[in-house]
């Protein structure tokens, strides 16, 4: 089988971290994968292409740049995959209008990674306009996959009514992460941590939508309550943030330590891990991530937080500093005994509902299925210990 996956850039973020983990977890099926990048090659495409994926890059200046655009119906042509996945808005909209160049629309699978977006984004007329269109054709494709109910919710109150849906999580290495006690001191050190502070990691690039400020004033909520804490932050531009942490009084408790490669080596020396999301998310990778590497998590009620942590960790109303205080708080004071088992609790949930050799197994389901003409029933990976649960999903056959 031969998957041509189309994406928008391939800088470090969700979607695309996804794409690649996929693609390595396939290569071991005999699915011969291609990549398409509409703007940025980044530094994920050598990564991908290190898998044994070849990354044709279009370079186009702008999202909106239909000249480099033509040229991915004749890239189509050529390479005549089996299957067209898409990973964000101008990806679908650009597979989409290559699809109909060259009759592959029942071929194509779109695939959103969101939840909400960001206000602003809903404010600028080009936005608006491109997801009243993507709306509007989301009957074309084959299907829709998304990470998360939240998602699915949030794409069908924009007037989505695809064929199908599949709710198919975010999937984890749990080799790549996983607990390793030498992680502490290799993090105390780089960020010049005390001995016997705890350490509270935020790994997110600076975006509205990460809400930094409010994590930032958790954390100088603690300090003033007295308590001892130490913030890492780790993520594209977090270097940037110096002036918030100036004016939060939390010079020497905070490191802002920029975009990183070896997050896995790091992210086990957290004691939590803190998400703080205001708006966007769907299934926060950084979430598993730290969940495999036996870290609890307090995060905010965004997308799937929720379903994502489960009864290891704690979920916050957003944008309530306040709040985020107080859960950070609750499992700082635990006993180091009781937050470990937490942690280990958090990693055999990830083993049991989020491995990437499952969740790459449903997207190779779908994929046989469609060429087969019809989708499975239901593709959704639910948790048994989920807060809330979630109905049931109904697909229709493909026409």
């Amino acid at each position: 089988m031969r998957v041509l996956h189309i994406i928008t850039g391939l800088r470090r973020g969700g979607a695309e971290t996804m794409l690649a983990k996929l693609i390595g977890a396939h290569a071991s099926a005999g699915i011969d994968n291609r990549v398409v990048c509409l703007v940025e090659r980044g530094p994920l495409a050598d990564e991908i292409e290190k898998l044994g994926a070849p990354v044709t890059v279009l370079g186009m200046r702008s999202t909106a740049s239909f000249p480099a655009m033509l040229r991915l119906p004749g890239i189509v042509r050529r390479l005549r995959p089996d299957i067209v996945q898409t990973w964000l808005y101008h990806a679908d909209l650009a597979g989409l209008l290559a699809a109909i160049a060259t009759r592959r629309l029942r071929r194509l699978i779109w695939n959103l990674r969101n939840s909400d977006m960001d206000p602003q984004d809903h404010a600028r007329p080009g936005s608006k306009v491109m997801l009243r269109v993507l709306a509007r054709c989301s009957t074309l494709p084959s299907g829709v996959i998304v990470n998360s109910h939240a998602g699915r919710l949030h794409h069908e109150s924009l007037g989505y009514r695809p064929k199908w849906w599949a709710e198919i999580p975010n999937g984890f290495d749990l080799e790549r992460w996983r607990r390793d006690e030498t992680a502490r001191a290799r993090l105390a050190a780089l960020c010049g941590v005390p001995q016997g502070v705890p350490i509270v990691g935020m790994c997110a690039r600076a975006a509205p939508m990460k809400d930094h400020s409010n994590f930032l004033r958790a954390v100088a909520g603690l300090r003033a309550s007295g308590a001892s804490v130490h913030a890492v932050l780790v993520g594209r531009g977090t270097e940037g943030l110096a002036d918030e942490v100036a004016a939060l009084k939390l010079e020497g408790n905070a490191s802002l330590i920029g975009e990183r490669s070896d997050l896995p080596s790091l992210m086990p020396g957290f004691d939590l891990l803190c998400l703080s999301s205001a708006f966007g998310e769907g299934f926060a990778n950084v979430l598993g991530e730290a969940m495999a590497c036996c870290v609890p998590c307090v995060a905010t009620d965004v997308g799937d937080a929720a379903v994502i942590v489960g009864d290891t960790g704690r979920i916050v109303p957003p944008r309530e500093p306040a709040a985020l205080a107080a859960a950070l708080h609750e499992l700082l004071a635990m006993p180091v005994e009781a937050r470990n088992a937490l942690g280990s609790r958090a990693r055999r949930r990830i083993e049991e509902h989020y491995g990437i050799a499952r969740i790459a197994q449903q997207y190779l389901e779908v994929y046989k299925a469609v060429l087969g003409g019809s989708v499975p029933a239901d593709l959704r990976i639910s948790a048994p210990s989920s807060p809330t649960p979630l109905p049931s999903l109904k697909h229709q056959d493909v026409p």
